[in-house]
């Protein structure tokens, strides 16, 4: 069997990516691998603190912070999201899903904090992204690739939001992306603080997540990498540099993808949910959220729609849960995600395995390249 370092190395003397740093723990052993360069000039020797924008595995945390205000009391699972997200008070669906933008009829219900948890809200992506209605929400919302500077601040952002109709009725049908982003603006009106300054109070600083927020310091810029997209005759080419987007706060903070983090960090909050909501003798999280969070909440009808998944997958709070057994990627119960810069990050309960890749090349579709089959086929087997 191939070691860790093996797999990531094969990748990078491949060229596909410029390096990538790898973590697989199983109970006490942890197995962690840099390889490669945080720059394809390799200048710059990948490290197992180099920090990466994690893209979609923000979706967990952001669920995770709102289940913190659930606890406090602030808000509940069934609540309608109104009271906090005026914009959202009296929502229109399309009549149709491939229906014009005008033609819509009003929401049969109220969307709640359950509905934008379980990604059901009737906003987000579908399988089809030529639909009408989900144009605007890359023309307007900027949803889709990480670009941070190109955000609208939150209040901003919501009022576009309410222009453009929902899909789905809520609860009918599950869509990608928006949901989470929505969910950041409401933990900051409910909580009364920004979404940075609450995810590090409630999660980065009980958890020692040292290196994780929506903006990289000015003396830690020298562990950044450099983020790339396959360019012309399959080159890789510079998206963003580490003095670039991610240098400064951003005026919309995404819940949906904007945090960056290292492998230790994940591996913490990995190593929370593990231990149901414990850190060392305090709770984070009660048992039963960290079940929630980690449990599907899709129907069967509604996996199989989904089409963004691959197959055997359903979704928690913030993550897809595995329903069934595929090689080599679905081990039933696993939970976590993958972000579209080359970023994978999961926990399997059953096994105590948590396994987490961070890369920084951009994924080219939602289904994830090579080098993450490879390294679950890896983490799954060790």
């Amino acid at each position: 069997m191939s070691t860790l370092r093996e797999v990531l190395e094969t990748h990078v003397r491949h060229g596909s990516v410029p390096g990538a740093v790898g973590l697989v723990a199983r109970g006490e052993r942890i197995d962690v691998a840099a390889v490669g360069s945080a720059f394809t000039d390799g200048g710059v020797p990948m490290a197992r603190d180099s920090i990466f924008r994690i893209a979609s595995i923000t979706k967990p945390l952001t669920a995770a912070a709102t289940m913190t205000l659930v606890e406090d009391g602030r808000i509940a699972l069934a609540d309608p999201v109104g009271p906090w997200l005026p914009e959202l008070a009296s929502p229109k669906v399309v009549r149709t899903p491939d229906g014009p933008v005008d033609d819509v009829v009003p929401a049969v219900r109220p969307i709640t904090v359950f509905d934008l948890l379980t990604f059901r809200a009737g906003y987000g992506f579908p399988s089809d992204f030529s639909l009408p209605a989900v144009a605007p929400l890359f023309s307007e919302l900027h949803q889709g690739s990480p670009e941070p500077e190109a955000v609208a601040e939150p209040d901003a952002w919501m009022a576009a939001l309410a222009r453009v109709p929902m899909l789905h009725q809520p609860g009918e049908a599950w869509l990608y992306n928006t949901c989470s982003d929505i969910l950041g603006v409401l933990i900051a009106r409910v909580s009364g603080q920004s979404l940075p300054e609450f995810m590090a109070e409630r999660l980065f600083d009980p958890l020692g997540m040292t290196d994780t927020g929506f903006a990289v310091p000015a003396d830690r810029l020298d562990r950044f990498t450099g983020y790339y997209r396959a360019g012309s005759e399959g080159k890789l080419e510079l998206a963003d540099a580490p003095d670039g987007q991610w240098s400064s706060m951003p005026d919309f903070p995404s819940g949906g993808g904007g945090l960056v983090s290292t492998v230790d960090d994940w591996y913490a909050f990995a190593r929370m949910l593990l231990d149901g909501g414990a850190v060392g003798s305090r709770s984070l999280l009660t048992p039963e959220s960290v079940r929630q969070m980690t449990t599907d909440h899709l129907t069967p009808a509604q996996r199989a729609a989904s089409g963004l998944f691959t197959e055997g997958q359903g979704w928690g709070f913030g993550g897809s849960v595995d329903v069934e057994t595929l090689d080599p990627w679905n081990v039933p119960g696993r939970y976590g995600w993958v972000g579209g810069t080359g970023t994978t990050a999961h926990i399997i309960p059953a096994t105590g395995t948590v396994a987490v890749m961070l890369s920084q090349v951009a994924m080219a579709g939602p289904t994830p390249p090579v080098l993450m089959r490879d390294f679950w086929r890896h983490a799954t087997s060790v």
